[in-house]
């Protein structure tokens, strides 16, 4: 039986070894981290990552041939193959901060692989995590510092991970691609074979890509920056309909209907967030810095930059359509999960925005399904003086009820259903609503006597004539 360990019970690493535990059930599968909550979360009947099936696929194989376990040293001591699935966040100091990977919790698993490697065992050691080019090799020299463990003998393998949050377990049952990337040698070459063959017990082998080790680690960073300037590019045109009266809807419909364009990721809103686009869009854009390609760096920055001023713009909409202040009015909030059927706030626009208004003195109240009230309240960053221009809804009626603006920052599909003309009567007049996400039906909500703005639509009458920011 072959044995896999995996370092990090994250939204990678739980969900990917559970469905490659419900695939190959004579594996055996550890996920491993130092965190005793997370791993509890994990064993228990509520899981850390909200994922559509997830639940399903855990309970099937937990106990069986999955188990989630704080023992990270004996569990890697075990295992013939090592998934290093850690978080690798932007360094918020130092050189390169704000554009390079903080690879400190990578080094620190790499580390734990070395030292707790057995005398003349063979491990393969499998990047998951998205990383910078050539950090295969850094772990590769890490392993053989440290003596390969006493005798040890490593293959480094680099195996991304490309599913979407909110329907993670489907990606992973059906993958686009699985790509592995690996040396080219004899051992690297049988490494890959090894993991390919894990791969190929639920994956066709025309979707088993294999590369070698710094194809694989860009091809992550590019997949994630191309669809990242998707976003930022149809975002940009949004801006220019609102100016000149057209419907950025009707033009991505008539944009992606070009086979060599297609229509995925242009759908105009208030920014991408999520952990993943703009830390690895500015990953690339590092390396490029390095490598001293000024120009190609630049690229990748403005991909960031458009997406900071489309929240900057949807909060300067909101402040200016109100008269120029929102200072010590109620604006409601639905939706503060970065994307819909997830509970990941991370980089989250509604997070800025909340931010925005709070700056310009507003009293803000929001209701995600999912995202409780602590996440809220600590991605809100509201200090003492602000804590009371924060109020956590039960509900939507709750968060709008007495509000003079209404902001639709996540598309969840129980905001499309919403008794809107209940809401009108709660809130107070002129009542706005801010549609960030094409959710609303801007005409209805007209019909009722709502003022509405929805990115990339043509204006509403009295928004018309008003500076587009205050």
């Amino acid at each position: 039986m072959v044995k896999i360990c995996c370092i990090g019970a994250g939204y990678v690493g739980g969900p990917s070894m559970a469905v490659m535990a419900l695939k190959c059930p004579s594996i055996e599968v550890a996920v491993v981290d130092v965190s005793r909550p997370r791993i509890d979360a994990w064993n228990s009947d509520r899981l850390p990552v909200l994922e559509p099936g997830l639940d399903a696929v855990v309970r099937e194989c937990r106990g069986r041939n999955l188990s989630f376990s704080a023992d990270v040293d004996r569990h890697v001591a075990d295992a013939d193959i090592v998934f290093v699935s850690v978080n690798t966040p932007t360094k918020a100091r130092g050189l390169g901060a704000g554009r390079a990977a903080d690879l400190a919790y990578w080094e620190s698993a790499a580390r734990v692989v070395a030292e707790a490697s057995r005398p003349g065992r063979s491990k393969i050691v499998v990047e998951k995590s998205a990383v910078p080019v050539r950090t295969a090799e850094a772990m590769e020299r890490i392993l053989l510092a440290h003596g390969g463990g006493g005798g040890a003998a490593f293959q480094v393998l680099s195996n991304p991970e490309f599913f979407a949050e909110g329907t993670a377990v489907r990606d992973l049952l059906c993958p686009d691609r699985v790509l592995i990337g690996g040396p080219d040698t004899d051992a690297g070459r049988a490494a890959a074979r090894a993991l390919r063959d894990v791969y190929a017990n639920w994956v066709p082998e025309d979707r088993i890509v294999a590369t070698d080790l710094c194809s694989a680690e860009i091809s992550k960073l590019t997949a994630n920056a191309l669809l990242a300037q998707r976003v930022s590019s149809v975002n940009a045109i949004s801006a220019l309909c609102e100016a000149i009266g057209a419907d950025v809807s009707d033009v991505a419909r008539a944009v992606g209907g070009d086979g060599r364009v297609g229509g995925a990721f242009l759908n105009a809103g208030v920014g991408f967030g999520g952990p993943n686009l703009q830390k690895d869009v500015l990953q690339l854009a590092y390396a490029c810095e390095c490598h001293g390609l000024a120009e190609a760096a630049e690229y990748w920055r403005q991909v960031v930059a458009v997406n900071e001023y489309q929240k900057g713009r949807f909060v300067r909409r909101v402040v200016a359509s109100m008269f120029g202040t929102v200072a010590g009015k109620k604006v409601a909030v639905l939706g503060f999960a970065f994307k819909e059927g997830v509970a990941d706030s991370r980089e989250s626009p509604a997070a800025d925005v909340c931010r925005g208004l709070l700056g310009d003195r507003a009293h803000v109240s929001v209701y995600d399904p999912a995202v409780g009230e602590k996440q809220i309240r600590r991605d809100t960053a509201a200090p003492a003086a602000k804590e009371r221009q924060v109020r956590v809804a039960r509900d939507a009626y709750e968060a709008a009820e007495g509000a003079h603006g209404l902001c639709v920052l996540t598309e969840w599909d129980e905001f499309r259903t919403l008794d809107y003309r209940r809401i009108f009567d709660g809130m107070r007049r002129p009542a706005f609503v801010f549609d960030s996400r094409g959710v609303v039906d801007v005409g209805k909500l007209r019909e009722i006597g709502f003022v509405v703005y929805s990115v990339g639509k043509p204006l509403d009458p009295w928004l018309k004539g008003l500076p587009a920011g205050a």
